[in-house]
């Protein structure tokens, strides 16, 4: 289903019967918005409302064990804050594997439900897949970042 975010754009939410399996965030494309309770959730974050989405269920059947340790670290990482991927490796257990999780976060999914967007290079932003680095610029802004 997809949803309107003023001055974003549409985003897509995709459910398995109650379980959160897809979410693209809002771009510049359009899509007729729809009325749900996680789309409104979304809508209230991008107008600054904080939420940390932790009790959204996500889909993690296809997930190898690093991918999910992986998951459940970035999903840790506070609303306003951000980590290198040296430390979100080392959160989940696996502190050599900085470029693997840099590949996690390109697969990534789930959008603000795994917040990759506070996954930073330990020597500036890094990158952040076909969006590009100004949208995760703006994310964080949105969150009270200071780059």
């Amino acid at each position: 289903m997809s949803y309107a975010v003023d001055g974003w754009g549409t985003g897509e939410l995709v459910f398995a019967d109650d379980l959160l399996v897809w979410h693209e965030l809002p771009s510049a494309r359009r899509s007729p918005p729809v009325v749900h309770p996680l789309a409104e959730r979304v809508r209230a974050y991008f107008r600054g409302e904080r939420d940390d989405f932790a009790d959204v269920e996500l889909d993690l059947e296809w997930c190898t064990p690093f991918q999910r340790a992986a998951v459940r670290a970035m999903r840790t990482i506070p609303y306003g804050e951000r980590a290198t991927y040296g430390e979100v490796a080392a959160l989940a257990g696996y502190p050599s594997a900085q470029r693997a999780l840099g590949s996690v976060c390109a697969s990534n999914r789930f959008g603000l439900f795994v917040p990759c967007h506070r996954v930073v290079a330990a020597g500036g932003l890094g990158s952040y897949g076909s969006l590009g680095l100004g949208y995760k610029r703006r994310l964080l802004e949105l969150e009270g970042v200071v780059l």
